[in-house]
């Protein structure tokens, strides 16, 4: 009898609703060699929020243009993509590569729950903790 088994998917887009679990995955995309993850996790996380409707609205774009620049294939322009991560809430920021190499402890990331664990302190906060990997 075959085991029954149940979608990563939606785990992974209710995970993905919270914004710190989203900015952690998009980073861990952008340092994948394979350059359309990006994209592709882009496209996860518009869709974990609230659809790719309202994504696109916010965006100033069609909900098909928006499926199109978030395919495999997509190739978005800098004002279209801004607009979406404006959408999402979410920026990009640059670093020296330099100084990412001197952090002390940096942890790598990779996509999925192994990026890191959250922790509830004593006064009822959640915390985000790295995880080594």
């Amino acid at each position: 009898m075959p085991k029954r088994t149940r979608s990563f998917r939606a785990q992974l887009l209710k995970d993905l609703a919270d914004p710190q679990e989203a900015a952690c995955y998009i980073g861990a995309a952008l340092e994948d060699p394979d350059e359309e993850m990006f994209l592709i996790a882009l496209r996860d996380v518009a869709e974990a929020r609230s659809g790719m409707s309202t994504i696109a609205s916010e965006a100033g774009v069609s909900r098909e243009s928006i499926y199109r620049m978030l395919s495999k294939t997509g190739n978005p322009t800098h004002s279209n993509l801004r607009g979406i991560l404006r959408a999402l809430n979410l920026k990009l920021s640059v670093e020296a590569m330099n100084l990412a190499a001197k952090r002390v402890g940096a942890a790598p990331r990779s996509i999925g729950r192994a990026y890191g664990t959250h922790t509830v302190s004593a006064a009822g906060r959640k915390t985000k903790k790295s995880a080594a990997i």
